[in-house]
């Protein structure tokens, strides 16, 4: 199953006011685990360096550019993703929040990176996975990166990340280039590309396997069947969303050994 298509028509219930489009962005961060990875690492890094200018690789929806910018005001950001209307639509709430400022919100290739940077940081979020020319992204990220930046990258494991082990429409990887990465494959693929892998986190352990489930797996499987399922999703949630924020929250609290995703910090030595 694709899940991206569903995602896309459930933006645009909310897309057209800044409350709207930050309850969304609220709900992405809530229900998906790796947001949680993801800010806690980025809480992080960003103490230490508030005024960064970050890349956003792949800025999706914009949820982590719109985090980054409000809670971090000296924060400058380049936001670049190959989905055109992602960009139009980010562009056009920046501008409503008065973010647009500190915000560039740009077309871009990944694989034939423009930018030159120099960045603190390049943040890269769901997007490893969709990269067939993994090695030539992550060369890019070196280049573009100042001495000492970080590189926070999440992205499945090998361990089953996005229900790889599912098949037909209980499956997740179907947008995927790969089923995930192992932490030495990707340590080696950092380092032909100049990284150093600092440090990596295996996220959506027993806990987090169990609440992506609740909280994605079983609402997107009734959505890509029909979107009629939509007018009962909140009262879906009511019940459901207490329990998968616990075991989102246990997830992160606890040293899993293994897990279905990764988040990896590296850095340009």
């Amino acid at each position: 199953m694709d899940y991206d298509p569903v995602k896309d028509r459930l933006i645009k219930a909310f897309e057209g006011s800044v409350l709207g489009q930050r309850v969304f962005f609220g709900l992405l961060h809530l229900v998906f685990l790796r947001s949680w990875y993801v800010r806690k690492q980025l809480k992080v890094l960003l103490a230490d360096t508030p005024s960064a200018r970050i890349l956003d690789a792949g800025a999706g929806f914009g949820q982590y550019t719109d985090w980054i910018l409000r809670r971090f005001p000296e924060a400058r950001i380049v936001a670049i993703d190959i989905k055109q209307d992602y960009l139009d639509r980010l562009s056009g709430y920046l501008n409503k929040a008065g973010l647009a400022d500190r915000a560039e919100v740009r077309f871009g290739d990944l694989t034939q990176l423009e930018e030159f940077g120099p960045f603190d940081l390049v943040l890269s979020v769901d997007v490893m996975e969709h990269i067939e020319e993994d090695v030539a992204v992550f060369t890019h990220f070196h280049r573009v990166l100042a001495r000492g930046g970080a590189l926070v990258v999440n992205t499945p494991s090998d361990q089953g990340g996005s229900n790889v082990s599912g098949e037909g429409e209980s499956s997740f990887i179907g947008e995927h280039v790969r089923d995930g990465y192992g932490v030495p494959e990707i340590e080696s693929k950092l380092g032909q590309a100049g990284l150093e892998m600092e440090r990596v986190e295996y996220g959506y352990g027993r806990a987090g396997t169990i609440g992506w489930s609740l909280l994605v797996q079983i609402p997107m499987l009734l959505l890509g069947r029909s979107m009629a399922f939509a007018a009962v999703l909140p009262l879906y949630y009511i019940a459901a969303l207490p329990f998968g924020v616990v075991l989102n929250a246990i997830d992160l609290a606890v040293n899993n050994r293994t897990g279905t995703g990764l988040t990896v910090l590296a850095r340009r030595p």
